[in-house]
């Protein structure tokens, strides 16, 4: 086996691999353009949640991909971020930057399809009740289950939710979604004790510091990646026999399905869920926060069942 080359540079792997792209046959302006900028999308990613190149696996990318599909991404899009990734592990294994491509059995998105799967609240308690009672991060993992499912929350804002942004006696949170912009979020009844009952562990963490205002910690005191949240639900999905190939939003689009069958009006749901396209003036006057609130908790499965 040859020695691997060193990866120092970033900016200059990216140069090379432009420069790799340029020869390869068939390729248009715009594919190799496209794949460039995949690759960068990639390595943000990587960057975030301090992975380095050689370090990244085929679980690493199931979780990349599955953080597009979270941000909103169509699946004809993530199929050719997909075919970007590709080429550039294959870049990195034939230049020798990497021994194996953990992109060679990534799963290509089916574009016909635009949902993804959804859970019932049946497989939801399911999944809650696989978690380990002795284990002491169960607290946690009950709140992540009930405040990923019972908010609709991106991973990326579960991540993100900050402890001083939790109104528990006015029963909402302050989540700051895509492009920074915050939103309020109804909190349920079920979700807000949970948090309650996890607090306790996590106040007992030696916390490191700039991670004191976040919510949900992993035991060494640091915020949790969305890698790991990914990895969590894919575990206790394991553990409960759910044979469905589900992620964190999964929990999200079972979230909005389940409202949405119990009679929610859609433009509340679309709300809740921060979607840019309803972000507008003509929706807050028509959706004030005391209704917005009301509705979501009065249709919600999950503030029947205790």
């Amino acid at each position: 086996m040859s020695e691997l080359r060193p990866i120092h540079d970033i900016d200059r792997l990216l140069d090379s691999y432009e420069a790799h792209i340029l020869l390869e046959r068939g390729l248009s302006d715009n594919t190799r353009s496209g794949y460039l900028d995949d690759v960068r999308k990639l390595l943000n990613f990587l960057a975030t949640e301090r992975i380095s190149v050689r370090s990244t696996t085929a679980a690493t990318l199931d979780t990349f991909i599955a953080s597009l599909g979270d941000i909103g991404i169509a699946p004809r899009s993530i199929a050719r971020i997909i075919s970007g990734i590709r080429s550039f592990f294959r870049f990195l294994v034939a230049e020798h930057y990497l021994d194996e491509n953990p992109a060679q059995l990534l799963d290509t998105p089916r574009t016909g399809r635009h949902l993804p799967e959804v859970l019932t609240v049946d497989e939801i308690d399911e999944l809650v009740a696989a978690i380990d009672p002795d284990t002491a991060e169960a607290p946690r993992n009950r709140a992540i289950i009930e405040t990923l499912y019972g908010c609709g929350l991106r991973v990326s804002e579960l991540v993100e939710l900050e402890i001083g942004k939790i109104y528990f006696d006015d029963e909402f949170v302050m989540v700051r979604g895509k492009g920074s912009k915050e939103r309020i979020v109804p909190l349920s009844p079920v979700a807000a004790s949970l948090i309650r009952e996890y607090l306790p562990w996590r106040n007992s963490l030696d916390i490191k510091p700039g991670e004191n205002p976040y919510l949900f910690l992993n035991r060494r005191g640091s915020r949790l990646t969305r890698q790991m949240i990914f990895t969590i639900i894919k575990r206790l999905a394991a553990s409960a026999g759910i044979r469905k190939e589900i992620s964190p939003h999964t929990l999200r689009h079972s979230f909005a399905t389940h409202l949405l069958e119990g009679g929610a009006n859609l433009r509340a749901i679309q709300q809740m869920l921060g979607h840019e396209s309803i972000a507008t003036t003509e929706i807050y006057i028509h959706l004030d926060r005391t209704r917005l609130r009301d509705e979501i908790l009065l249709h919600h499965p999950r503030n029947f069942r205790r």
